[in-house]
């Protein structure tokens, strides 16, 4: 994969990625902030000023402007925030990289955020918190990571709570904007079929005139404290139990890093996973079991989940404990492992065939490790993975005092479900 890699005067880092194969461009802003970096008067204003930040700019003063421009020409806009980053992206047709950039870079360097617009977005806001805690099988993730970190950023949810959101205020936006949205916590990745030369030039006059400012965004480290396992239930009168069952296990700059990912894979990563197999397959106990590893700069936990009949939760925790008993009892195959090696690189390999795929995967990289390696590089990385190591990480993480539980659903005796909460 052909890349190019320039750091502005002012910080902000730029990848360009031609690739003359594809019909399509996709133009993504990334910045090193999200509800990590928060406060908690002020939790969920990543999330809120990522929706407000579409709401006009000085060259296009109303949000349909800029829509009705994208979607004119065929193309697609949209934006996220996770707890560690916030992304903006817009994807066009070939022919229309430019407006691609000029409508990406305009919304995140010139928005309005207009007052006469908040109070509309609030309630926007207010219904998408309402809406998740009504999408049980999303909303477990919030209960799982609020037992896991509790009162603190790792712990809050990234839309905010009624509260938070009911108060946030246009100068709270407009400072935290100022705040976190810095040339030197940001990376421009411009993927697709385009003009190398031209490209960069319009980089540089679009933001070489925007000011540095000394160091990066900065967030408060994860604190981790736990040394028995941990059960929390939202009670919910649903037609189907999800729960999450987890371990705190490695940040994405550990040398467990791969060996955890396999480890999920092998688990329960696909549909000749172990879980799949066993809770489905075999037993025909749930529709959607999944297990894997999630890592972000200064935490991580593996994971496994699955949606049950309320009278067979104890049923399925039990198996899914039993498997990861067996997963420390060193009893992986050599097929397993290669099954899940070329998994594994064949699912990022296909991945990579879309201009906004390419976009995200370099600039991830970019933002978080300030280096970028090829796919062969990482696919090094993974094949040099042993069945040794995939016993190693298991034992160190996968213990009864890294144990949590989440679960939504109508229960309510937490005496009885701790009991079967061994490991």
């Amino acid at each position: 994969m052909n890349y190019k890699k320039i750091k502005l005067k002012n910080g902000l880092r730029v990848v360009l990625v031609p690739m003359n194969e594809t019909q399509t461009v996709t133009a993504q802003i990334l910045v090193e902030t999200g509800s990590k970096y928060e406060i908690k008067k002020t939790s969920g204003i990543s999330h809120f000023l990522e929706h407000m930040v579409f709401k006009g700019t000085k060259k296009r003063p109303t949000s349909k402007m800029a829509m009705e421009e994208i979607e004119s020409i065929g193309g697609m806009s949209n934006a996220f925030t996770s707890k560690e980053q916030t992304g903006y992206y817009v994807k066009t047709p070939k022919q229309h990289w430019k407006l691609a950039l000029d409508v990406v870079s305009d919304i995140f360097l010139n928005p309005l955020l207009p007052e006469k617009e908040l109070e509309k977005e609030r309630g926007v806001i207010l219904q998408e918190e309402s809406m998740y805690k009504d999408m049980p099988v999303r909303y477990v993730w919030d209960v799982f990571e609020e037992l896991l970190y509790g009162d603190q950023p790792a712990g809050w949810g990234i839309v905010g709570n009624q509260k938070s959101i009911r108060t946030i205020s246009r100068k709270d936006l407009v400072e935290y904007f100022k705040k976190y949205y810095s040339m030197n916590s940001a990376v421009m990745i411009l993927a697709g079929n385009f003009d190398e030369k031209e490209a960069l030039q319009e980089i540089e006059k679009i933001f070489s005139a925007q000011s540095k400012k000394n160091g990066k965004n900065k967030k408060k480290k994860v604190i981790e404290k736990q040394t028995t396992p941990q059960l929390k239930i939202h009670f919910k009168e649903t037609d189907q139990t999800h729960l999450l069952m987890g371990f705190r296990a490695c940040d994405m700059f550990s040398e467990d890093r791969f060996p955890m990912v396999l480890a999920g894979t092998i688990l329960g990563g696909n549909m000749s996973s172990r879980l799949f197999n066993l809770l489905r397959e075999k037993h025909g106990l749930t529709y959607y079991v999944d297990a894997a590893s999630d890592q972000s700069t200064d935490s991580g936990y593996f994971f496994a989940r699955a949606g049950v009949e309320h009278a067979n939760l104890k049923k399925v925790v039990e198996l899914i404990i039993k498997e990861v008993k067996v997963l420390k009892a060193k009893k992986v195959s050599s097929k397993e492992l290669k099954n899940a090696k070329e998994y594994l690189k064949g699912m990022m390999t296909m991945s990579l065939e879309d201009s906004s795929s390419v976009a995200s995967f370099l600039g991830d990289q970019e933002l978080f490790r300030e280096e970028i390696k090829q796919p062969d590089e990482l696919f090094a990385e993974i094949d040099k993975v042993t069945i040794g190591d995939i016993i190693k990480v298991s034992q160190k993480y996968l213990i009864g005092r890294n144990l949590n539980l989440a679960v939504v659903g109508p229960h309510k005796n937490e005496d009885e479900i701790k009991r079967f909460l061994k490991i």
